[in-house]
């Protein structure tokens, strides 16, 4: 059994893999010393990205998400977002609308759709194994989130071609066409509104069903448009987030042939491998949203100071030579702790993390086990990519065995 990588595999062996910052670095500090950048809104921002000071803003509650999602608010994205979405609220709301979803987002919560998700691996390889001309992303990855995730929402597979296509572009994001983003955005707001209120069938044992019936768990009681912002994070993270993730996951193993015969010699490592990738692969061309200092603080980079916007840049903390050696090896043996910061930390930890975790970790076991052979069919710097702000991925992965 293989238990150390040699030579290493590095992100620079990958091609594409990394994206170009989208802000632009400013040539004098803030006043308390801490280099800024220029975020596309044109605010000023103080950029973190040592380890340590992000953890602590990650992990601070008087650094508010609340006051930037406002019109002409410091932002990465070109239009403001519901209130209403967990990753807005500030302390107390969120605490009240977290509680009341965590347990089904727990490691254990998900834990009941493994068997769904073997399901589905099973039939897309099935289908895989009958093309002439085998495309691993359209036949495996880009059906198996959102399939999952609408069963684990309760909501019909019939319902996918209706909300999908906006979903994809609302997580791109794009500039150059706020309306058209705009009228996808509301595409899936509504949607999401018809499955709480009824106007839509859901399954009663799905995730929405069960919301809407308990919503007097909460105190006070949730309303439509609080569920609504609860499960719009979870129609759009779940299905397109998880995608992007798990797609650079499996690309990179396939650009590295030494990465993918550890994982096909020893599918004990996957959890780990899991979350080396993960550490190294952000969603899209950001890694956290914008926050306001609501008091002072000393980092290791100068003085946060009450007012200013600060950006903590857990891609840049995730490759802190100091936490990380060797940052920029993707390494499965690497200890476990500390944790990378890739879903964030504290408060706004990703809702999500338990469930992609479990689908990413079971796809590449199952690839290893039943197509040990597999390799990329074509020129990895060749294939075509989405490039957004919040999801960035290779859209097509033909592939051999």
């Amino acid at each position: 059994m293989t238990t150390s990588l040699e030579p290493k595999v590095t992100v620079a062996d990958v091609p594409r893999l990394d994206a170009g910052p989208e802000y632009l670095p400013l040539p004098e500090p803030s006043a308390g010393g801490v280099p800024r950048v220029r975020l596309p809104s044109g605010h000023a921002a103080l950029h973190l990205t040592r380890y340590r000071d992000v953890h602590r803003v990650l992990a601070d509650n008087s650094f508010g998400r609340t006051v930037t999602n406002v019109e002409d608010g410091p932002s990465f994205l070109p239009t403001i977002m519901p209130k209403e979405l967990l990753l807005n609220l500030d302390v107390p709301h969120h605490a009240r609308m977290r509680g009341f979803v965590t347990a089904d987002y727990s490691a254990a919560g998900v834990e009941r759709l493994r068997p769904v998700v073997d399901e589905v691996i099973d039939r897309r390889f099935a289908a895989l194994r009958r093309q002439d001309r085998p495309d691993l992303f359209a036949t495996v990855l880009d059906p198996l989130p959102v399939t999952v995730n609408c069963r684990f929402l309760g909501i019909p597979e019939t319902d996918v071609p209706h909300f999908r296509p906006s979903s994809r572009i609302v997580q791109m994001a794009p500039d150059h066409d706020v309306p058209g983003l705009l009228d996808h955005f509301w595409t899936v707001y509504h949607y999401v509104t018809d499955l709480v209120t009824g106007a839509r069938p859901t399954d009663p044992d799905g995730l929405i069903g069960r919301f809407v019936a308990g919503r007097d768990r909460a105190e006070p009681p949730l309303s439509d448009e609080e569920l609504v912002g609860i499960l719009l994070g979870s129609l759009l993270g779940a299905d397109q987030n998880v995608l992007s993730v798990l797609t650079k996951a499996v690309y990179t193993l396939l650009c590295a042939p030494a990465l993918w015969r550890r994982l096909v010699d020893d599918p004990a490592v996957a959890p780990r491998l899991v979350e080396e990738l993960i550490r190294l692969i952000p969603l899209g061309t950001i890694s956290t949203f914008p926050r306001v200092a609501t008091r002072d603080m000393e980092t290791g980079a100068g003085t946060v100071r009450e007012g200013e916007v600060v950006y903590a840049d857990a891609f840049a903390a995730n490759r802190d030579p100091d936490v990380f050696p060797d940052p920029l090896a993707i390494d499965p043996d690497r200890p476990a702790n500390p944790r990378h910061l890739q879903f964030g930390y504290g408060m706004h930890h990703c809702m999500g993390a338990a469930l992609a975790r479990t689908e990413i970790t079971a796809l590449l076991v199952r690839l290893a086990e039943e197509f040990p052979d597999l390799a990329l069919d074509a020129d990895p710097a060749a294939l075509p990519w989405d490039h957004g702000r919040l999801l960035r991925r290779p859209t097509a992965l033909p592939v051999r065995w």
